[in-house]
Order: C-alpha cells, then structure tokens, then sequence
C-alpha cells in the first residue's frame, strides 16, 4: 500500500521552498524552461521538509491525530493508536514509537503537548538532527537488554540505534571483527572492560584460552614478560633487590639507577609493540648486576651463602622425611642401599667440615 505523505502547501512557489541552493536553482531553470509536473513538484516539497524536520513530519501526524492516554474518544476527534494504525495501513506498535517520540520531546519542552494539538494543525517543528534522541526504530529497544545496551550507547556518545543494529546482527559483527583490525581492537577493549563485572564471562574465556594450544602459548609468554618487568619495576619503586638465594637487601644506587633506565624504555613502548624481548634484555640486565652486587659485598656474599646453603639443607631433610621405611623389607635393591651409604658419607663429610668451621674451634 502507498500512503502519501500529507504536508502543508508552501505560501511561495516550489522552487523558492528548497532550502539546498544548487537544488533550488536547477529547479528553477526547470520551471522557467517547461512547466514541472505537479507530482515532481510535490515530491520535492515533500523531500525538502522531510530534510528539514526528519521523522519529527511523521511523528507530528500521529501527536495530532491520536487519543493521548486518559482522554475518552468522545472527548476529542483523535482516534486511538490502533485505528489510526488500521487507517495507516501499519502496525501499532510503528505508530507508538512515534508517539513516544514525541512524549519524550514534550517533556523536555522541545514540542508542544497532545493536548495542545488538534487534527490537521502545523507547527514549527525541531531540527531533523534532533529526531534519532527521541525515537528509536527497535522495538528490542524497550526490553531489559535494549535498555542496558541504549544506556550504554548514551555513556559512550553514540546514537542508541547503532548500538541497537549492531546487537540485533551478532553475523555482522563478527564478520566485521574477522576483517576489520580496528573493529577486533575496539571489541577487544570492551570484552576486557566487561570481565571486569561479569565472573561467567571470565571462567568461560579462561576455559577457551586453555583448551586453546596457541592462546595458552601466548598467555605464558605475556606472564612471564610481565614478571620480568614487575622484577624491574620492583627494584625501582621499592629500592631493594632479592638476591639468588632469596635474601632481600638495598638496591645499589647503580644498580637501581640502571633498573629505572629500562624501565622507561619499557614504559615508552606501544600497546601495539611486542614487550617480551624487552623485558628479557632489562631482566637479564638487572639480575646480572644484582649477582656482581652479592660478589662485590664481602659479607653480602658470605650471608648468600649461608642462606643458600640451609635453604638447601630444609629442601633435603623434607625429602628424607618423607620417605616411607616400613616396606623396606619388600622393596630392597642394592642400589637403594649404595645410594643411602653414599648419602650418610656425604651427611657426615658435612657435619665434619661445619664443626671445623665453628667459632670454637
């Protein structure tokens, strides 16, 4: 069905009503040249208003037109959104969209109310930049998920409608991330911020990167980068170094001066530039000095050490402590027992340097 479109006749002729100069003149060359058809001319009022006031032209028949709520039908000629739907040929629930609209434009005084307007009245309507605001074309727009993804849409500045079409067409998203970079990174960002606040979300990507060879590849990659400049980044904010045998001391003022160096080459990189080989050159830096540090203290080294040492004596009675002797009975091999002798030969080797070693001696 064809519904024309019924604006109000201009007071000047045709051609002066268009706004677009180039139009307008093109137009008039017609006019002065050979008479326009009055369909042709009609068509281009149309078009020139409806570029100038966008859906507000259509949203103005339906205010006019139908029964705000509360007000009873004998009371005014509107009709309800219903018939006027029947009358137009669409569905009801187009025709309140539009109504809505304008409810919305009336509240914050852009439009006048229903109830100032009467059937076939024009007025001055608002710019069509103004429209998409008010209307939206979706009807999952008025659900849960339209609610929170056109609030959304509003927090980042964009028309609630593209958000909306996007939502609607999960294909065509994900073929535009598939060929599009700028699309898969603008994804990616709000993948990461939406982790942030939804735990389901975090176990099932989890779960994709494990079961994933080349993700699980590129996660370990990425943490141990990371570790490494947390070491650097260590030394610098905290002014201490952790020495091989895990003992924790001052930083040297070269050393830590030499950790803030590549850390700020680190810090200078582009999210889009690789870290690891980096990191790998300021960890390798860094721990090189803090062993020629532990070498060059004299006490420093000797402490190293002592605590390697009892850290290694901890890590082997543990072990020993561990072994089950009650089946020996049934589990003997020569080896075993060779491998014990050598053992208590060494434990005693030991205890005899250690007390040659002592202060009393």
């Amino acid at each position: 069905m064809t519904v024309a479109i019924d604006l109000p006749e201009p007071s000047a002729p045709p051609a002066a009503e268009l706004h677009d100069s180039v139009a307008g003149d093109v137009v008039h060359d017609a006019v002065a040249a050979d008479p326009v058809h009055d369909s042709v001319l009609r068509d281009a009022r149309e078009f020139g208003a409806y570029a100038r006031t966008g859906g507000w032209a259509f949203a103005l028949k339906v205010a006019r037109s139908v029964r705000p709520g509360g007000q009873a039908a004998g009371e005014t000629p509107k009709v309800s959104a219903k018939e006027f739907s029947e009358l137009a040929g669409c569905s009801a629930e187009r025709v309140m969209r539009y109504y809505k609209a304008w409810d919305k434009a009336s509240d914050d005084g852009l439009v006048p109310l229903f109830e100032a307007l009467v059937p076939g009245e024009d007025i001055e309507l608002p710019d069509a930049d103004v429209w998409l605001t008010y209307y939206t074309s979706r009807s999952s727009a008025t659900s849960e998920r339209g609610t929170a993804i056109t609030a959304a849409a509003e927090a980042e500045g964009i028309r609630p409608t593209k958000a909306l079409e996007v939502a609607e067409n999960p294909t065509a998203l994900r073929a535009a991330i598939l060929a599009d970079p700028g699309t898969a990174q603008a994804a990616r960002s709000a993948l990461l911020d939406r982790l942030k606040e939804d735990p389901a979300l975090q176990t099932e990507l989890a779960r994709d990167i494990a079961r994933t060879d080349e993700l699980k590849k590129a996660v370990a990659s990425e943490t141990r980068a990371a570790d490494r400049i947390g070491y650097v980044r260590q030394i610098v904010e905290n002014g201490q170094i952790r020495t091989p045998a895990g003992q924790t001391v001052e930083a040297p003022a070269e050393l830590r001066a030499e950790a803030e160096r590549h850390l700020s080459l680190l810090d200078e990189l582009d999210d889009s530039e690789e870290a690891g080989e980096w990191a790998t050159e300021a960890y390798d830096t860094v721990k090189g000095l803090v062993v020629q540090a532990v070498e060059a203290d004299p006490e420093l080294r000797v402490q190293e050490r002592r605590t390697k040492f009892y850290s290694s004596l901890q890590k082997a009675t543990k072990v020993f402590e561990e072994l089950t002797l009650d089946d020996a009975d049934d589990i003997y091999e020569d080896d075993m027992v060779q491998r014990l002798e050598a053992l208590q030969s060494a434990i005693g080797s030991c205890i005899t340097a250690l007390r040659k070693a002592s202060p009393a001696n």
